[in-house]
Order: structure tokens, then sequence, then C-alpha cells
């Protein structure tokens, strides 16, 4: 599962909504070039009490998207 959200310090807008929960939380906004954002992952278990988020900065250019983040992970949390 993955989550999409900004940086910064404001509830991490904009926040963008899976689409089963954007019927009753979401709202209408754009993505636009220059804009950064943050791709995370959670990896675990499905039902699990543990896991982890990955999560990877992006920017957000005009002919697509640039990871920002330059620290690998490590490879046992990228195995299935």
């Amino acid at each position: 599962m993955r989550n999409y959200h900004g940086v910064g310090m404001t509830g991490e807008y904009p926040y963008l909504y899976h689409c089963m929960d954007y019927p009753y939380a979401g709202y209408n906004g754009t993505i636009e070039p220059n804009m950064t954002m943050c791709v995370e992952s959670y990896i675990g278990e499905e039902g699990g009490k543990e896991g982890v988020k990955l999560e990877q900065h992006c920017l957000i250019t005009d002919s697509g998207v640039e990871v920002l983040s330059k620290f690998p992970f490590e490879k046992a949390l990228m195995d299935d």
C-alpha cells in the first residue's frame, strides 16, 4: 500500500487519499512542477502488528518525477 503526501510541517498537505477514502476525505487539487511529494510504502504483513514505512522524497518536474532521496534502503527491507 502506498501513500502520497506533501512535505513540511502543515499536516503533509497535499495528501493524496486512496481511491476508497476519496468520497469522504478527498478534495480537488493540482500537482504542478516544482512541488515536492513523498511516496510512502508500508512493508509488513497485512493485518499484522509490525511493519515499516519506507519513504522517498520526490520533485515533480515538467517531464515527470525526480527522486531526491539519496540514502539507500536496506536490502533486507526490500525483499519480498
